[in-house]
């Protein structure tokens, strides 16, 4: 038999190569000679490239949110499946794995194993290899003990000073002995929690006995120190007494973006600057009465030991200046701690005071309430301010009411004489209590949403008689009124700290001594 392959006339876009099988014809060539293998490799090639255009022009990976329902989306659609069927092929199996079998180990090993673990380590055990006992090691009938041991205890939230010795090895009785010395001295309760006591055990007097107490040393105070020593006679108490330089620290500089970063920059310490925020907070708005460019003052009590030790006391002066004029100057004054405005120390003013720094929302008169949903008397004014904002009595008064007022919420009502009072509502956190005397400008609560409201915001009412009356129409005289006395001291106060060398508290401790007229911190 022969094959004769007669070829289709063919090119891109006509019908395929056909092939005819002819049997018994002499005319065809036989399909391994070299004149009928070429011709078929060639249209073979040409076919091959045919298809290929054709698959290359088809488009496989349709948008599929586009010509739905034709042929071009249903064969995306195919794609899609095709794929996905793929990638489930290839999922990975989740099945459990069996872990290898543990090694095998003796006691010795897992000993070993322990004492290199995490948690052995964190209370103190040794690591690493560790050799066990041999037939060469011999057990040692006495071993000999230090001949002191020197270690520190702590004193704690209500502990006892001879009960800290006892914990630390020391007998009953020598602590007992060394207590009573040191209860001469200080109160020994008084002592911070906290206080490192140093404490030096002798050398026992026999097996099982107590060590005997050689010396103790701790600080008693900032400017104080103990020490007690065993000697021939019993116990002698040495106190050591640390030279401390009391000048008070003052910090100034310009303020910048910001009055926290920048009191930081300029190395006040963070219990002043808090304090500082706080007192300026209750006399001035810190959004808008403050600017860049402005120079804050901050005078805090300061003492330094010449161990090195440093403590910071309490605010003294808080000032704020703009263009080198005093916008703010407030001292502490009297025993109560409450700061004044140096500018009106001994001045007498009336006006409108605000009791929070924030904006009218509701006028006094009849509106639509916003819970209830109907209209009646508005006896108050709201003012809108954020939550946590202070909240300020307008005159001088005794605290009538303070605590919850129903729908008012946390309330206070002030009585200033004269017929007057004052009502302020819905408070987070109440500052004062029934029957303590106030002074203007005192803070006496914080706003909030308490009771009956929608918001944070403060809800002012005024009385006459026991009336509500509108709140805007009345004028409070406030009095700084002093004695000439006192006036003349609060003077000599605010010179005497304004005379404070910013930053001198930090120098040489020779050349920093307390400023005259100024207690100690």
């Amino acid at each position: 038999m022969f094959i004769s392959c007669e070829a289709l006339e063919t090119g891109v876009g006509t019908a395929p190569l056909g092939l005819r099988i002819a049997a018994g014809s002499a005319r065809s060539a036989p399909i391994h000679s070299a004149s009928g293998i070429a011709p078929l490799a060639a249209r073979l090639a040409q076919l091959r490239q045919h298809w290929e255009l054709r698959l290359a022009r088809l488009d496989w990976t349709p948008d599929l949110a586009e010509d739905i329902g034709s042929a071009r989306w249903f064969r995306g659609l195919g794609t899609l499946f095709g794929l996905s069927a793929l990638a489930l092929a290839f999922l990975p199996d989740f099945s459990a794995l069996a872990a290898p079998p543990a090694m095998p180990v003796d006691a010795a090993a897992r000993d070993e194993f322990r004492n290199q673990a995490i948690q052995p380590l964190a209370f103190g055990a040794e690591s690493g290899h560790r050799m066990g006992p041999t037939d060469r090691v011999s057990p040692v009938a006495n071993v000999p003990e230090r001949a002191i041991i020197q270690l520190t205890a702590t004193y704690t939230q209500g502990d006892s000073f001879d009960r800290v010795l006892q914990r630390a090895g020391v007998g009953a009785g020598d602590a007992a002995r060394v207590s009573n010395l040191v209860a001469g001295s200080i109160d020994p309760a008084g002592l911070p929690p906290g206080t490192q006591i140093d404490i030096t055990l002798g050398k026992r007097s026999g097996p099982g006995q107590p060590r005997p107490l050689d010396a103790v040393s701790f600080r008693a105070r900032f400017d104080l120190k103990l020490g007690v020593q065993r000697s021939a006679g019993g116990f002698v108490l040495r106190p050591e007494t640390i030279p401390v330089n009391a000048m008070p620290l003052r910090i100034r500089g310009t303020i910048g973006a910001g009055l926290y970063r920048s009191a930081r920059a300029a190395g006040a310490p963070i219990e002043a600057i808090q304090q500082y925020l706080q007192v300026l907070d209750q006399h001035l708005s810190l959004d808008t009465a403050i600017e860049p460019g402005d120079t804050f003052d901050i005078i805090v009590g300061f003492k330094r030991a010449a161990t090195g030790e440093t403590k910071v006391g309490e605010l003294l002066f808080a000032g704020v200046e703009r263009n080198g004029k005093p916008k703010a100057q407030l001292l502490r004054w009297g025993g109560d701690g409450q700061f004044f405005e140096a500018s009106g120390m001994g001045a007498q003013r009336s006006g409108l005071i605000m009791p929070v720094v924030g904006r009218i929302t509701s006028d006094f008169g009849a509106r639509r309430h916003p819970i209830l949903g109907y209209t009646r008397m508005h006896a108050g004014v709201d003012f809108g301010a954020p939550a946590g904002s202070p909240i300020y009595a307008v005159g001088d008064a005794t605290v009538a009411f303070a605590g919850w007022g129903g729908g008012h919420g946390n309330h206070v009502k002030l009585d200033h004489g004269g017929g007057w009072g004052t009502g302020y509502s819905h408070m987070s956190r109440i500052a004062v209590s029934p029957g303590s005397r106030v002074r203007a400008g005192q803070v006496i609560g914080y706003v909030g949403s308490t009771g009956l409201s929608t918001g944070p915001h403060l809800h002012y009412e005024l009385y006459r008689n026991g009336a509500k009356v509108n709140p805007m129409s009345v004028r409070f005289t406030v009095s700084n009124q002093v004695d000439a006395k006192e006036l003349a001291a609060f003077k000599a106060k605010m010179a005497a700290l304004k005379a404070v060398v910013p930053g001198a508290a930090m120098g040489p401790l020779a050349t920093a001594s307390p400023v005259a007229g100024l207690s100690t911190p």
